[in-house]
This record gives structure tokens, sequence and C-alpha cells, in this order.
């Protein structure tokens, strides 16, 4: 099940009723909020089925007063329409990993980050390289991408290194 799918679904819902000057209660918004956060915490490494249970239980409380407040405000037809789209969401596959990743673990906090592509004028041994020469962390990930962190000012040096030793050579 794609819970994110849900929960898009859901706050577009929320985002409709509140052009058509509907108010939501605190409690239910406080619900939305917190099945994102929990989204966001699935994407860690400790998962766990507690962290799943709580989502699908604030996600059922959003969409329970969501759609029966739509149902008597704007009618059958209109729950109906949101009702097919939450379903059709939470068939879709499950997206934890298809959202970017904001957070990355194993970053302290007080260093920087970049994502770094490769190319055919920097591979990724050129990068890892100049890199390490700069002092600084780096791991492929996943997608190909050169994750690259250290303190602010060597991170900066190694983008100048990148960008005057290695220029993108003009295109004929």
């Amino acid at each position: 099940m794609s819970y994110l799918s849900v929960w898009k679904v859901l706050d577009q819902i929320v985002a409709d009723f509140r052009k058509r000057g509907t108010v939501i209660p605190d409690k239910t918004m406080s619900d939305l909020k917190t099945a994102r956060t929990l989204l966001n915490t699935l994407k860690t490494p400790q998962e766990s089925s507690e962290t799943i249970v709580q989502i699908e239980a604030c996600l059922a409380n959003v969409e329970a007063y969501l759609i029966s407040e739509g149902e008597k405000r704007l009618g059958k037809q209109y729950a109906d329409h949101w009702l097919k789209r939450i379903d059709e969401a939470s068939k879709k596959p499950s997206d934890t990993q298809a959202e970017k990743e904001r957070f990355i673990p194993g970053i302290p906090r007080e260093q920087k980050w970049i994502r770094v592509k490769p190319s055919s004028d920097l591979p990724l041994d050129k990068l890892k390289t100049l890199a390490k020469e700069s002092s600084l962390l780096c791991r492929t990930q996943d997608d190909g991408y050169l994750l690259v962190c250290g303190p602010d000012r060597q991170l900066k040096d190694f983008v100048k290194k990148m960008t005057t030793k290695h220029e993108a050579k003009p295109r004929k």
C-alpha cells in the first residue's frame, strides 16, 4: 500500500475544503501532520510495524472525518469521487523509496553535503579523488550519484576544484 499517495489525496481534500471555506478541526489536522512525520520515519533503517499501524490509524481518522463531512456538506457524489481517488492511491505500490530522501542518515548535523552526478568529463573515480584531496567524506548512492559531505569551507573548495580543473569542453 502506498501510504504517501493516500496522504497526498487526503491533503488535496483538505486543500479543497479550505478553498470552500470549511474549517477543519485541529485533531484532524494533527493526525494528517503526524501521518506525514511517521511516513518520513519509514525511510530510516529502524522502520517498525508499530509505525505502520500508527500511520494507518492517523490516515483512517483523517479519511473518516473528511469523507463524512464532505458527504454532509457537498453531497454523496463529492464523497464518492474522493473515495475512488483514495482507493486508487492505496492500490499503488509502496513508494517509500520513490520519493527523494531529504534526510540522509549518517551525516553529522554540523556538516554540509551535496550530491554530484558523474559524467563523462568527471567520472566517479575523479570525483572521489577530488573529494579525498579536499578531506571530504564521500559515498556512492543507489541512484549513481556521489554524496560528498564535510565542513562548509571544504565543500566550497571541492566545488571550485570541480569547476576550474575539470571545466566541461565546449560542444561543436
